[in-house]
């Protein structure tokens, strides 16, 4: 049976919270509270259901990735995209594709509730073979120090960043 992509769901929340700490457990740039963040992240105005989404094989989750609200502010302008963070894979899943496929129903999904970008800070080879490019091609800066080719950014629809730049603004449970 193929993996199952779909939209979290309450009774998901434990087996999501255990698949996070595990995925991030023996990363070595993490700070290992992404699950923490998650939860935060699912009880702000920033959480999209429909972009909080499982990875399913033969009933287990086994992947997760979650979208939410952020903004990009220039001076007086503020303009709407969306953060990935995080995105997680059980290590026994690892090199299967799933996060990439979490990523292309993610991004479909996003575009088809109107949101035109999404931006992350993760690694630099990773992330580019889903269209990601360094946030700095379009003009956008982060509130911290992150190494160009670790902050990037995708247009999920043709010039979706066209006209678009400043500095990312999110939301206060990132912190």
């Amino acid at each position: 049976m193929p993996i199952q992509i779909r939209q979290e769901q309450p009774a998901d929340y434990p087996a999501v919270f255990a698949l996070v700490e595990q995925a991030f457990r023996d990363l070595v740039i993490s700070d290992h509270t992404e699950q923490f963040l998650v939860e935060r992240l699912r009880k702000s105005n920033a959480f999209i259901p429909e972009l909080s989404l499982v990875a399913v094989d033969q009933g287990k989750i086994v992947g997760y990735i979650l979208l939410t609200k952020l903004k990009i502010k220039n001076h007086q302008q503020e303009f709407e995209s969306l953060s990935l963070a995080p995105v997680a894979v059980l290590p026994t899943y690892h090199r299967q594709g799933i996060g990439a496929m979490l990523m292309e129903q993610a991004h479909l999904v996003a575009k088809d509730l109107g949101y035109t970008s999404v931006i992350l800070v993760g690694h630099e080879q990773y992330y580019p073979r889903s269209g990601y490019k360094p946030a700095s091609t379009f003009g956008i800066r982060f509130p911290f120090e992150v190494p160009d080719a670790n902050a990037m950014a995708v247009e999920l629809v043709e010039n979706g960043l066209a006209g678009i730049s400043g500095e990312v603004v999110y939301p206060k449970e990132f912190f």
